[in-house]
């Protein structure tokens, strides 16, 4: 029986390597996907955030047409008294935090808010025509609710898109895993084929013969 060449050996060997390297990314990829994805939860869970029974797409809807909102996305998720520990339930408080602020503000944006209080509420982009206090005009007091509301949300926010990318980690480690497995198990395969191709020649050419 001849031994297998020196070409066969050293394909072997480097499909072997290959499989080795793309197993040990795949492996740390799968482990810092996991550990991410701890680390968000365990930030969440450190705030401590519950959701408020109104936390529901029943009585949002009913707080929105309330507030006379429109055009609005309403959240379809819910949270009420569910305590936040994944980025999915962070991202649905951030969807209700969003129409809290929209119901606070009239459903104003910060950008559609005037500048300035007025002293019938209405406010005003006009400096002259501001409340003036402390001989300087007011700044419109809605305004920093949608900033308060817009930074909470995007905190939320970060953490859902912080563990999805945890799971896209560990997805492409486990897809780096096996093919890793595949390289290795098609370059030992390679070697073996031709072995037994050639055990088994004699015995067709005796069954020819």
């Amino acid at each position: 029986m001849q031994k297998p060449s020196s070409t066969s050996r050293g394909r072997k060997i480097a499909g072997l390597t290959a499989a080795a390297i793309l197993a040990i990314f795949g492996t740390v990829s799968v482990y810092s996907g996991l550990d991410g994805r701890s680390q968000v939860s365990d930030a969440l869970v450190q705030e401590a955030v519950v959701g408020t029974p109104d936390m529901t797409p029943s009585a949002i809807a009913a707080k929105a047409k309330g507030a006379g909102l429109q055009n609005v996305d309403l959240p379809t998720c819910s949270v009420a008294g569910k305590s936040v520990r994944t980025g999915a339930d962070a991202r649905c408080f951030a969807e209700y935090m969003r129409i809290d602020a929209l119901t606070a503000t009239q459903g104003k944006t910060y950008a559609q808010m005037p500048r300035f209080a007025t002293e019938d509420g209405k406010g005003t982009n006009i400096e002259s025509e501001a409340l003036v206090v402390d001989g300087r005009p007011m700044n419109n007091p809605q305004r920093n609710v949608w900033v308060t509301a817009t930074t909470l949300m995007t905190a939320l926010n970060t953490s859902y898109m912080a563990e999805q990318v945890a799971l896209f980690g560990i997805a492409v480690g486990a897809m780096f895993l096996l093919v890793g497995l595949a390289i290795a198990a098609a370059s030992v395969g390679r070697v073996r084929v031709p072995k037994l191709a050639r055990a088994r020649r004699p015995i067709a050419e005796g069954a020819m013969s």
